[in-house]
């Protein structure tokens, strides 16, 4: 009698597109190591365009668009791009996505692309896109550059939002033209709609959030290991 062989099951493997982390790069970009509060980065256009919340949010956006597409691409080019020129090669990839982005509002949302100005063309020097090429996508695949682009937009955009929320409720009384704070009893803080404000705002937000999770509290728990 032939012995009975008995085959275990074949587990299947699912497909991750994100190896399995795509929680985590959400999390890190996001909070973790966001880029203004962490690693107060974009302060430039932190300052010009969160006076008003209309336009943190399209500048959110486009930073947003334009860090994750710079990231898919760079990440998917970066074992035919020299390494010598992998600044240049950056630069191009992400101006080509500026570009677009610009020639959007000009087509589509004239108002707005005449009150950010140059700000949007100065997302190609932007820290935190150059930053994330540099340090995450030439180094990772595609699918998780891409992410991780999505992260780091998210998280600045969301900072935006909150300060410029603050300066134009305190500055004016109002946000996205809507009264909240009635003129007949409430005095507008005028300071908050100029940088001096974003300054205020942004470095107590900060000081709040590190009190809350320091920085450095990861930094000393593995040194002490």
């Amino acid at each position: 009698m032939a012995d009975s062989v008995t085959t275990a099951p074949v587990a299947r493997r699912r497909f991750q597109p994100f190896g399995g982390k795509a929680g985590e790069i959400l999390l890190e970009g996001v909070y973790k190591a966001n880029p203004v509060t962490k690693q107060v980065l974009g302060i430039c256009i932190f300052l010009a365009v969160t006076n008003r919340v209309a336009n943190a949010l399209v500048m959110g956006a486009a930073l947003t668009f334009v860090t994750a597409m710079s990231n898919l691409f760079i990440s998917a080019l970066r074992n035919s791009i020299p390494r010598r020129i992998r600044m240049i090669a950056q630069v191009a990839i992400i101006a080509t996505f500026v570009i677009m982005i610009d020639q959007f509002f000009r087509g589509f949302y004239w108002s707005m692309s005449k009150q950010l100005g140059p700000y949007v063309a100065l997302i190609i020097t932007n820290c935190i896109v150059m930053g994330r090429a540099e340090a995450y996508a030439m180094q990772n695949p595609p699918l998780p550059s891409l992410l991780d682009g999505i992260a780091n937009g998210i998280g600045y955009a969301i900072i935006l939002i909150f300060i410029s929320i603050v300066r134009e409720l305190v500055g004016s009384g109002s946000i996205l033209g809507f009264t909240i704070l009635p003129a007949a009893w409430y005095t507008k803080n005028l300071i908050f709609l100029l940088a001096p404000g974003a300054f205020f705002t942004g470095g107590f937000l900060i000081w709040i959030l590190e009190t809350i999770s320091p920085s450095s509290q990861s930094e000393e728990g593995g040194e002490r290991k």
